[in-house]
């Protein structure tokens, strides 16, 4: 008897031995089924080495408990001691599957399927499985027939004797003899359908491919045809229904459960197209409307049950058109976003738990593997397999996949097969979720080997293997194309030129050979600079492929590379900040006007960096006018003062460019901003404050060179249009009006040319042919136009208006905001133009139907000849003249009462509207959704041609980059134009409503 507070010497054991609960074990072991093993120490030893002792303890009572006499438990006990074989397969099934410790109990002769232990047993194949199944007559033999096969199966994998390839393939073996049996069954119920067609089952996906999970669906395409003499229609609807009833019999739950689902969703058209096809009209849809994921999935058809015949035709007819997809439009981006889908698809929660889905999981290997096949299958039929190892083993061998890398990956996708076996064996479920309760953490850990500490020690493996196919996947397509063309390891297998513009051509680039050459440029040779470079292409020509200009990035990327090569921190700033190599990628491959900026002064990559150099965050106008004027300070004359202002104005036209690329485009560390209003805010507030400090340092250095400190008249400039509306885009000029006012004791005539020479020298030095992009200013907006003065002072203005102004003068100073100069001047002109416009009693019908007469003629005189009114983002149906004037009406009208509608900004503009009931919630809503739309056209079309416009470009590969700013992937153009046809019409039907009313 054991003292008091003191553990028996067998609870110490049972501890030592892996047990969790003890107690519980001892009680197990003083059962009297075990009576006759319970001390001998065989036992306890094979039941800690199985990855749960206290489950396979728990198992083995069960299976003795449900014996059917004393006569066969003692032949149990006898043989579970005396053979190691029997005992090692039997306890290491019920330490790791619960699900098959339940069929042994119902069972409880199945245990016998595990004595054998021959030569051939070690790796059994169909014909094996056919005959353990070959005495099912309907769906619950079947079941238990199944169940005892996977049994084996089930053995030898937990003891190690198969491999996990070897296991997949037996699983996928078993599941073709299943489909066998199971169209057996299905046409001895329906002996006349099976005399009037062949039916041939083609299996598909991990089936297929022969690497199937413990429990997945088995997915499948069938072929039909008729027998010679019966009708085709008849033959297929008979056809049809066996497949249905095969599927049944396999799927349908039963007092034994199911086996698996059958799934038949890749076939032609998916579920919506009939279940049973002829070879002939599976052929007719592959040849004209099948997508390149329907292809890709042919990698792994081959036939496994009924007509043998048939099933060689559908192959033979359907893998030469599996080869070819590699030359179809958009093959890439096509496989790249159905790997998105797939990704974006996984629920929140889920995401860190994803073996099969996740980032780094079994899926990247696969996809990666299958697109390599798809590039370069066509010209070498060595890579012609449906088993992502034998695959990836095969494209190592011809040096389309580096020989390390692919070590790496076939390690990895070995160790997250057997989690994924492993997990799903436990209780024989479809799952790819990594468990969180510890005891099954533990469990698994010990099923792989991991004694020690098995928790930690899988958690560690498990994200180590994750982390090197995150790191590789992408790679895989672009190293050995870099191999190729540096040339560093003589006699190893690489990329032949052929192969090499293959890949480029699959990747997307248009022109192979100058990127192949560019390659060749930046990674040749032994220098660190090189040796960096081959460190970082991988990545960036990932990034490149996922634009819509893959040879513009790589093309742009080596210039700024030339330019900033030798430099100490420019290749380290790519390596070693995680956002800086991403967002440049981004930046060189999104269109024209960012590489531009960026090429005339390529220091400005530091800015892209995640460190201390500023990032891409705007910057205030009270900080961008601290640095203009200490630029002007600092300058030798106004030459090289307004030199150095326009370079910092095309620094931060830079910035902002960038960080509304990256923010339009998403990066692994920034998601694509969601509200694309707040980045056209931002894009037409950085832009403005950018435009408003660049004036007035350019007015400091004018006045400065030719006056010293003080000019002889107070002067200031009002921003006009989408600047004083803080809604400049890259292209805009700069609307303004210039006021001045001579000082006490000035000439007046002394004080009107010293205004006007001002603005005459500040034009001049904005536009002056340099590095940095000239800012034109537009003063038209002044009273009587063209023709009248460029500068007028506030008593001018002030008699102007009393006396002369005209609706539309009233109209176009809703906009009007002080922006640089003497600041208590620009307040005093803002002061006398707030009664113009916001009157008070608003307008009189008189003044209403003169706006709507200027907006009719504007919109039929001024829209481009030739040019789709319905698409064209500032004078077309809809657009931003349609919102804005509608808008600007009500200020005009309600101002005077309502204060939120003396804005400049159409935004809040409309929202005050909103608020105080002027119009409603859902018509606000339309009118700015097809503002916001319409203003981030216009900055896409900027920011990809390099040149402002209205309407979208008829260029295929300027229209998508436009497309990929504006969210839509490769292929939807026609997506995103019937999106702004939809919402500017929506908005046009408001406008009809507020504005023409």
């Amino acid at each position: 008897m054991t003292a008091p507070g003191r553990r028996s010497s067998t609870f110490t054991r049972l501890l030592r031995h892996g047990f969790t609960d003890p107690s519980a074990a001892e009680r197990l072991l003083d059962a009297v089924e075990l009576a006759a093993v319970r001390d001998d120490p065989v036992l306890l030893e094979a039941l800690g080495a199985t990855a749960d002792p206290d489950l396979a303890l728990h198992g083995l009572v069960r299976l003795l408990e449900a014996q059917p006499d004393p006569t066969a438990r003692r032949e149990l006990l006898d043989t579970l001691i005396a053979a190691k074989p029997l005992r090692d397969r039997l306890l290491g099934v019920l330490g790791a599957s619960e699900a098959l410790a339940d069929h042994l109990a119902r069972h409880a002769g199945d245990w016998r399927a595990l004595v054998t232990y021959e030569p051939r047993d070690l790796h059994r194949g169909v014909e094996d499985f056919e005959r353990g199944l070959a005495e099912a007559d309907d769906p619950v033999s079947l079941r238990v027939a199944y169940r005892r096969c996977l049994l084996s199966i089930a053995a030898r994998d937990v003891c190690g004797t198969i491999d996990v390839a070897e296991t997949a393939a037996e699983l996928a073996d078993l599941a073709t003899a299943t489909l066998r049996a199971a169209l057996a069954l299905a046409e001895a119920a329906a002996p006349e359908d099976a005399a009037l067609c062949r039916l041939a089952v083609i299996a598909m996906g991990k089936c297929g491919g022969h690497e199937l999970n413990y429990v997945s669906d088995v997915d499948v395409i069938f072929v039909g045809e008729a027998v010679e003499g019966a009708d085709e229609p008849r033959a297929l609807r008979a056809a049809t229904a066996i497949a249905s009833h095969l599927m049944r019999i396999c799927s349908e739950t039963t007092v034994e459960g199911s086996i698996w689902p059958v799934d038949a969703n890749l076939r032609p058209e998916g579920r919506n197209g009939p279940l049973v096809r002829t070879l002939s009209s599976h052929l007719a849809y592959y040849q004209r409307w099948a997508k390149t994921w329907e292809f890709q999935a042919l990698l792994k058809a081959r036939p496994v049950a009924g007509d043998p015949g048939l099933g060689a035709e559908y192959v033979a007819a359907l893998q030469p058109l599996v080869w070819q997809a590699a030359d179809r439009e958009n093959f890439v981006p096509d496989v790249q976003k159905m790997r998105r889908r797939v990704v974006e698809n996984i629920p929140a929660a889920e995401v860190d738990r994803q073996l099969k889905l996740g980032p780094g999981g079994l899926r990247d290997v696969e996809f990666a593997v299958q697109l390599l096949q798809l590039v370069h299958g066509r010209a070498d039929t060595s890579l012609h397999s449906g088993t992502t190892l034998d695959a990836l083993e095969a494209l190592a061998a011809g040096g389309y996949v580096g020989r390390a890398d692919a070590a790496q990956l076939d390690e990895a996708y070995r160790f997250l097969r057997s989690m994924e076996h492993r997990i799903q064996l436990h209780r024989l479920r479809r799952t790819h979720l990594v468990p969180e309760d510890e005891a099954d953490l533990r469990r698994l850990g010990r099923s792989l080997g991991l004694r020690t500490d098995p928790v930690a020690g899988l958690l560690r493996a498990w994200k180590r293997h994750a982390s090197v196919v995150r790191r590789l996947h992408e790679k895989l397509f672009y190293r050995p194309l870099l191999d190729a063309v540096a040339q560093l390891a003589p006699g190893e297998a690489r990329l032949s030129a052929e192969a090499a513009r293959e890949r480029m051509v699959a990747l997307g680039y248009a022109d192979p050979a100058a990127a192949l050459r560019h390659l060749e440029a930046l990674a040749s040779g032994v220098t660190r600079k090189a040796a960096i470079q081959r460190t970082l292409l991988p990545v960036l020509l990932g990034w490149f492929a996922d634009s819509a200009d893959p040879d513009a990035g790589l093309l742009n990327f080596r210039k700024v590379s030339d330019a900033l090569g030798k430099t100490p921190w420019y290749l380290r700033l790519l390596r070693d900040e995680g956002a800086a190599a991403e967002n440049l990628a981004r930046v060189l491959s999104a269109g024209r006007l960012a590489p531009d900026l960026l090429m005339r002064a390529p220091e400005a990559v530091a800015l892209l960096g995640d460190g201390n150099a500023g990032g891409l965050a705007p910057r205030g106008r009270a900080q961008l006018e601290q640095e203009t004027l200490a630029a002007v300070r600092r300058a030798d004359g106004a030459v090289q003062a307004v030199a150095a202002v326009r370079g910092v104005r095309r620094r931060e036209l830079f910035r902002t460019a960038a960080a509304d690329i990256v923010g339009s485009y998403g990066t692994e560390a920034q998601p694509v901003e969601a509200d694309q209003g707040a980045l056209v805010d931002r894009v037409g507030a950085a832009v403005s404050d950018l435009t408003a400090a660049t004036l007035a340092g350019t007015l400091r250095a004018v006045v400065r060179e030719g006056w010293g400190d003080t000019l002889p008249t107070r002067f200031a400039i009002i921003g006009m249009g989408r600047f004083g509306g803080h809604e400049l885009g890259y292209g805009s000029d700069a609307d303004v009006l210039f006021v001045h006012e001579p000082r006490d004791g000035a000439d007046e005539r002394e004080a009107a040319d010293a205004a006007n020479k001002v603005v005459s020298e500040m034009r001049r030095l904005l536009q002056v042919p340099s590095a940095d992009p000239p800012l034109l200013i537009d003063a038209d907006l002044r009273p009587e136009g063209k023709s009248g003065p460029l500068v007028r002072t506030l008593k001018s203005y002030e008699a102007y208006y009393r006396r002369w102004s005209l609706v539309w003068e009233r109209h176009a100073l809703l906009r009007a905001e002080f922006v640089a100069g003497d600041e208590d001047l620009g307040r005093r002109f803002i002061e006398l133009v707030d009664p113009l416009r916001y009157p008070a009693g608003g307008l009189d019908d008189d003044a209403v139907r003169e706006i709507r007469r200027l907006k009719a003629r504007m919109e039929s005189e001024r829209l481009p000849r030739g040019a789709d009114p319905k698409l064209h983002a500032k004078l077309g149906p809809g657009g931003l003249s349609d919102v804005e004037w509608t808008v600007q009406l009500m200020q005009l009208r309600h101002g005077h009462e309502e204060a939120g509608l003396r804005t400049t900004r159409t935004r809040a503009a409309l929202a005050a509207a909103c608020e105080a009931g002027l119009i409603s919630a859902e018509n606000a809503t339309t009118l700015d959704e097809a503002w916001v739309l319409a203003t981030r056209v216009r900055n896409a079309v900027m920011l990809v041609r390099g040149r402002a416009g209205d309407t979208f470009p008829t260029d295929p590969r300027e229209l998508a980059a436009v497309g990929r700013y504006l969210g839509h992937g490769p292929g939807h153009a026609g997506d995103m134009l019937d999106e702004y046809r939809r919402t500017a019409r929506r908005a046009r039907a408001v406008v009809d409503e507020l504005f023409y009313s």
